[in-house]
């Protein structure tokens, strides 16, 4: 079916940050959005109207970077106090500190199966942990200035990482070798990130490009000069056909990447546009403003075709051969100035309800920590069974004899439903909403026993099936000498 084009709109502003939003990430169900600022604070937001929001205190300065979680249990943060760390996004707010960076850490970002985390920093190095058991890897130490950004590959075996020594270089996570490496001597890029087949970067400049290379080919592909600052980030639309750009100039700028050109200027912050982000699906998306200001926008790019698209690209994650997957065309470089015609939107002129209440922040401590707790659980799993009042969703990875989550998620909807019927008719008495913040308390600690539970059982059934496979080797060998 032909694909079918919708204008963006703005659907409603988040206010809650004192300083620059530095990042943004929808949660994997796209229930939330989770954004980090220079005010030091994590806030997740609900895709609820008039849902509370929560901010989670932990870093001592400036966050820089925010992602969730593929299985949407656990979020990161990077931070100017050079931490890095994992949260439960749940009303508890429990997170653990992985330190190992010398200086400022620019970024964060988990990799497709939720196992590694890879960051950079101004310390000049990539380093990658483990999720589960909490720790560095190893590190990347090839640049020489600081490194803005280090994304994984969508198959997770590449990194690529762009610093401001004007290098953009490709990693093999396995080998932990640079395999590529490409130079601008026009600017260094502030963001990099991979197609979602895996077969092209691109890099946000700060002389004021956006480029497409193909890792295959070493070749620039596309070459685009239609922002008038520096392009601070950049996200893919997850069909691959869409590219969206925030800049210093205070716009995000749509390209279609099959056609090799500029389609919409969207305008809404005042000031730079520091991070965006498109849901998981496509049909939303997110950016952060030195305003302070959250945007959430709606889309409907290729709504009829790419999800098919998205399966592709599904499956082959999880190929085992070489990625040679979806091409971006046209192959041949070719540049893209200011001067393309592309449709201006400024919701200012034209939307009229952008629920510009604020909505109730509550403030989530951040002195607890899970690390004991996964300890205890098992060093050989991670972290990210644990589930969240925000994400709602199953373990996609592995069998559950239960879902607690899903229960769980119907009784919170049902005390939702409800609040929300009395608040319209006559306000919520204390006495009634604390008893059902008592209850949501109490749901948080049975989903996180259940959890804990299910997880010593897949621990028994590796164990069980480790000695199982060692128990046939075992007589292989003796049949062989026999």
């Amino acid at each position: 079916m032909a694909s079918v084009l919708e204008d963006p709109i703005l659907i409603r502003p988040f206010r809650g940050h004192k300083a620059a939003v530095t990042g943004v990430d929808f949660s994997p169900n796209t229930r939330a959005l989770a954004s980090c600022s220079a005010d030091r604070f994590l806030m997740i937001w609900s895709m609820k109207p008039q849902s509370r929001a929560f901010r989670f205190v932990g870093h001592v300065e400036a966050v820089t970077s925010v992602q969730f979680s593929p299985d949407g249990h656990l979020v990161a943060s990077a931070s100017q106090d050079r931490t890095v760390r994992l949260w439960i996004p749940c009303i508890h707010g429990e997170s653990s500190a992985l330190k190992a960076h010398t200086a400022p850490v620019r970024s964060v970002n988990f990799s497709y199966d939720g196992r590694f985390l890879v960051t950079a920093s101004n310390d000049k190095s990539i380093k990658v942990w483990s999720v589960h058991r909490q720790r560095l890897l190893f590190s990347l130490a090839q640049h020489t200035h600081w490194v803005r950004c280090a994304k994984f590959s969508p198959d997770g075996r590449l990194i690529a990482s762009c610093s401001e020594d004007k290098t953009l270089k490709i990693w093999d996570a396995t080998n932990k070798v640079c395999i590529d490496s490409f130079t601008d001597y026009e600017g260094f890029a502030n963001f990099v990130d991979f197609n979602p087949s895996g077969t092209c970067v691109v890099s946000a400049g700060s002389n004021h490009t956006v480029k497409l290379w193909d890792i295959r080919m070493n070749k620039l592909l596309q070459h685009y000069r239609v922002h008038r600052a520096g392009v601070n980030c950049l996200s893919f639309h997850p069909s691959g056909n869409y590219l969206i750009t925030a800049s210093a100039d205070g716009t995000l700028k749509i390209m279609d990447l099959l056609e090799g050109r500029l389609i919409y200027t969207l305008h809404g912050h005042k000031g730079p546009v520091l991070s965006v982000v498109f849901s998981k699906g496509g049909e939303k998306f997110a950016s952060g403003g030195a305003d302070h200001q959250v945007l959430l926008w709606k889309t409907n790019f290729d709504k009829f075709n790419y999800k098919e698209v998205l399966k592709q690209h599904s499956r082959r994650i999880h190929m085992h051969g070489p990625p040679h997957l979806l091409d971006i065309y046209p192959r041949s470089p070719h540049p893209h100035n200011g001067k393309s015609q592309s449709i201006e939107i400024d919701p200012s002129c034209d939307v009229t309800d952008t629920q510009t209440l604020d909505l109730p922040v509550i403030d989530v401590g951040g002195s607890m920590s899970f690390s004991s707790l996964s300890k205890a659980v098992g060093s050989s799993n991670g972290v990210s069974t644990f589930h969240s009042d925000v994400s709602g969703e199953d373990l996609h990875y592995r069998p559950a004899l239960f879902s607690p989550t899903s229960s769980r998620r119907r009784l919170e909807e049902d005390i939702d439903s409800a609040v929300c019927t009395v608040d319209k008719r006559a306000g919520i008495s204390p006495a009634l909403g604390n008893a059902l913040e008592h209850i949501v308390e109490q749901l948080d600690v049975l989903t996180l026993t259940i959890s804990i539970l299910e997880q010593r059982l897949t621990l028994t059934e590796d164990k069980l099936k480790e000695c199982l496979e060692n128990q046939y080797k075992m007589l292989l060998q003796a049949r062989q000498r026999e």
